[in-house]
């Protein structure tokens, strides 16, 4: 199959288990579109048994797409650009020292806690992994995944100085995370050669660099945006902003996620878009961007939910994913913990935020992209199997409970 037919495969698939998640299921996007597409998914295998043309043709799909690609290098500025152009920058002004925290401190500490937990579970199971790879496994699955945390958000009605904490500590720590483990990575990959002055040049290279390209760009973009008054070509300067900052930062080997999260925060921010764009060039660029995050999350999910065609089907991995799931959730309490009580006097939290963000911090996407791009001898399918548990029980178990826990334990 060309690319166009397999964009166009997807894109139809998307839109029609999007209407049917609409028209009778009635979930938020993210959880309706994943259970269909798993569903559907094991209808497949369970028709194969009689007839695998159908599993045959899905698993010929599966295979002309490069997820870790597709997500990480091209799907991810434009989402995360979307999601940080529509957040409230004055809320993430004043709540941004634990935003910050959150998304570094709380990120480092989560991944060490799930790399030693890890390492004595997969012990229980008779499973001999070195600590390395278990410490690499807690790179990719501690960031919180922004696409999943955003869509459901904005349908649970969460108040807004708790949606800032959550929305604004996934935009970030989803670029840190990804550094994190690009660190881990080359340190798992030629060992004792790596020493800690290049894992500290290329920690900061990226997100320092990261940021600094993010600035320009949204420098450069609000005097562009300033100097015209065209709605169409306004709209297409965003779009520039992204796809061209991309590019410059894959050249130049800085973090793409933590550059489109500052242009789009710069790009948002209401002092910015009261000087720069009309009501109507406002209206289209928001619409514009709004629809560009729609599409392509459904187009995500449902290839989240495909993935199950590439899992090994092993019992020790379905135990070990099982088992990892609470353990997940205990750490990421834990390293929220000490952010929490610093800032509790100053910023006022709303009662229960430690439990709501723990259960808040859904997994998606980007960590499967992340397990996909581990080696065979970093234990691949063992990591890419516990990974698709914890992602699939984040988004359907927590991504359904979510909206009840807020309203339940932030009036309390």
């Amino acid at each position: 199959m060309s690319v166009f037919a397999v964009i166009a495969v997807l894109i139809v698939i998307s839109a029609l288990f999007g209407y049917i998640n609409v028209r009778f299921l009635k979930l938020p996007t993210t959880i309706g579109l994943m259970v269909i597409t798993i569903v559907f998914t094991l209808l497949v295998l369970a028709t194969s048994l009689f007839n695998d043309t159908l599993l045959e043709q899905e698993k010929m799909l599966i295979a002309q797409i490069d997820f870790e690609t597709v997500l990480l290098d091209v799907m991810l500025s434009f989402l995360l650009f979307a999601g940080a152009l529509h957040t409230n920058f004055q809320q993430l002004k004043v709540q941004r020292k634990p935003v910050l925290i959150f998304a570094t401190f709380s990120t480092l500490i989560s991944t060490l806690l799930v790399g030693v937990f890890s390492y004595y579970l997969l012990k229980v199971v008779n499973l001999e992994i070195d600590f390395i790879y278990c410490l690499l496994f807690g790179a990719l699955i501690s960031p919180t995944d922004p696409i999943a945390v955003l869509g459901i958000l904005k349908q649970v009605g969460a108040p807004k100085k708790l949606e800032t904490k959550i929305v604004g500590e996934s935009l970030f720590n989803d670029g840190i995370g990804v550094v994190v483990f690009l660190t881990i990575y080359q340190i798992a990959k030629e060992g004792n050669t790596v020493t800690f002055g290049h894992v500290a040049e290329m920690f900061l290279v990226e997100v320092v660099g990261g940021i600094a390209l993010g600035f320009l760009l949204g420098w450069i973009t609000y005097k562009l945006l300033k100097s015209i008054d065209d709605y169409d070509v306004e709209v297409i300067i965003t779009i520039a902003a992204v796809m061209g900052g991309t590019v410059l930062a894959q050249y130049f080997h800085l973090s793409a996620p933590l550059a489109m999260v500052t242009t789009g925060l710069i790009v948002g921010h209401d002092t910015v878009r009261e000087t720069t764009m009309s009501k109507i060039t406002e209206q289209y660029v928001d619409k514009f961007w709004e629809l560009v995050d729609i599409l392509l999350n459904t187009v995500l999910f449902v290839m989240i939910g495909m993935e199950i065609l590439v899992l090994t089907y092993n019992n020790q991995y379905i135990l070990a994913g099982l088992l990892c799931v609470p353990t997940l959730l205990f750490a990421r309490y834990v390293s929220l913990m000490l952010p929490i009580k610093l800032y509790a006097k100053k910023l006022d939290f709303i009662p229960n935020t430690n439990l709501i963000m723990t259960w808040g911090g859904l997994r998606g996407g980007i960590s499967i992209a992340l397990a996909l791009s581990l080696t065979n001898e970093m234990h691949r399918d063992l990591f890419l199997v516990i990974t698709y548990i914890i992602v699939v029980f984040s988004i359907i178990g927590q991504g359904l409970t979510v909206g009840k826990l807020i309203k339940k334990l932030s009036k309390e």
